[in-house]
């Protein structure tokens, strides 16, 4: 147990790394917590915890005089913002003008941008505190974390630290499931959010990006980019409560409340079931009997273009609007000596410089013209009449089709089997569920389910219409009010 010091504290020998952000900010507020208390156990939990290497960047002096100030306003009486005292940890490629923003790759190692990024500023407006900057697959490129950059290294799972957190938010992804910190911020281009939460037993959110345009939930200004019309900042939390939370405070909208269950449609496309570990989908039958004892309805009914279509759109589209969206983000933030050249060229993981060498040569460009105003409109046309023509409210499936696997140092991402089959690519086996709905812009969460025999998270997703992010929240509330949350790692 971590007990409370400070003189103002009543939570005795409570365990400040079981609380999750609502608790926090609840506690903080009623005066049942120290705001530096707290901060300070979640500094102490990081650094006894630093082999994960969940952080590239801690954030320890300013967190704690941040924490002294919420504590000392709200002993003055003044009116606490609704995430004041609460710790966040943030990903490297979201800029923070007090902290480096890197994206893991060297040859941004000591940069720092001109301002907040966006999604972030109404978080810290709010009160809430920069704990540190999470580590990210480089250059949000992939679904290890295995770094080469000797400054990012390789992150760490939660559950089992010889094997991957996922990414590329794994540090993210990482600090939360180990209960360094209750919530923090990755970004999503193809699963990114939703992989590193599964794989580390959390919830998370991927909001609505939709065309990229008035659809997107969360401005994507201030964030390393990908895909302009791909990529969005989404909320990493022990519960969905507290993804709510996070959400509700960015948006400047009110919470959900968790929503009946019974009489709820869920879809299961066979598109999204065909290459699925035999454990992972003998827990997502379990879960779906205690689905189906509560009143959900689960409908079989296929998207039988979605496969076909996402060959014609997911790469195409990020490697062809990577090649303007970062200049044109590094001009805004104030990086004037980088070029795309140069940061292509000194990407310290292997494959990661050879997908940026793409970028450069525009090796998609040819195919980008159709994938954005041909094949995407008929992917988000097909989704749209399968909710509508199937009365669905989410899709339903296994936010990946296996439980983390072991971390490969030497070649960074290799091949996995799955079910005693032939090796298949790594990468593509990760985002094979998730990357259909964020090509097609719809918002997803995930939550866990529980534990396989090896003590490793899995996690359920659920993907909704275009707009329906209060929705699936409260639908994933009564879910995690249903089955329950995860027992904490043994770490």
């Amino acid at each position: 147990m971590v007990a409370c010091g400070g003189g103002d504290t009543d939570a005795g020998s409570q365990d400040l790394a079981a609380l999750t952000a609502t608790e926090v900010v609840d506690s903080i507020a009623a005066g049942r917590l120290s705001a530096e208390d707290y901060v300070r156990s979640c500094l102490t939990r990081a650094q006894q915890l630093s082999g994960l290497g969940a952080f590239i960047t801690l954030n320890t002096d300013a967190a704690i005089a941040a924490a002294k100030k919420v504590d000392e306003e709200r002993k003055a009486g003044k009116t606490l913002g609704a995430l004041a005292g609460l710790p966040i940890v943030v990903k490297d490629n979201i800029n923070t003008v007090d902290l480096p923003t890197t994206g893991a790759t060297p040859s941004m190692a000591t940069f720092r941008p001109n301002g907040n990024a966006a999604v972030l500023q109404p978080l810290l407006d709010a009160g809430a505190i920069i704990l540190g900057k999470a580590n990210l697959h480089e250059l949000a490129f992939g679904i290890t974390n295995t770094n080469f950059a000797p400054f990012a290294g390789i992150a760490r799972n939660a559950y089992k630290s010889t094997h991957i957190p996922g990414g590329s938010s794994g540090g993210t992804g990482s600090a939360v499931g180990s209960r360094i910190a209750p919530v923090g911020l990755g970004s999503d281009t193809g699963g990114s959010v939703r992989i590193p939460a599964a794989l580390n037993g959390v919830a998370g959110l991927r909001p609505s990006v939709g065309n990229g345009g008035a659809e997107r939930r969360y401005s994507g200004t201030g964030v390393i980019p990908l895909s302009h019309t791909r990529d969005t900042v989404g909320p990493i939390g022990r519960t969905m409560a507290d993804i709510a939370l996070i959400d509700s405070v960015i948006t400047g909208t009110a919470r959900p409340s968790a929503v009946a269950l019974s009489g709820l449609r869920f879809g299961i496309p066979e598109a999204y079931w065909d290459l699925v570990d035999n454990e992972v989908a003998s827990m997502m039958e379990a879960t779906k009997a205690k689905l189906s004892a509560a009143g959900v309805v689960f409908v079989k009914a296929e998207l039988p273009t979605i496969r076909d279509l996402l060959a014609k759109t997911g790469f195409p589209i990020v490697l062809h609007e990577a090649r303007s969206d970062l200049p044109a983000y590094l001009a805004a933030s104030g990086a004037s000596n980088l070029t795309l050249e140069t940061i292509a060229q000194q990407a310290a993981n292997p494959e990661v410089r050879s997908a940026f060498q793409a970028v450069l040569a525009d090796a998609f460009g040819p195919e980008y013209p159709d994938a954005i105003n041909v094949y995407r409109p008929q992917m988000r046309a097909a989704y749209d009449a399968y909710f509508a023509d199937q009365n669905i409210d989410a899709i339903w499936f296994p936010t990946t089709p296996l439980a983390a696997v072991p971390i490969d140092a030497v070649r960074g991402t290799s091949t996995v089997t799955i079910n005693g089959g032939e090796p298949i690519d790594e990468f593509l086996t990760f985002i094979r569920n998730c990357d259909p709905g964020s090509t097609t812009g719809l918002p997803g969460i995930t939550l866990p389910i529980g534990l396989n025999k090896d003590g490793l998270p899995v996690g359920m997703a659920l993907d909704g219409p275009v707009g329906s992010d209060k929705r699936l929240l409260a639908i994933g509330i009564a879910i995690e009010t249903l089955i329950g949350l995860l027992p904490a790692p043994k770490v």
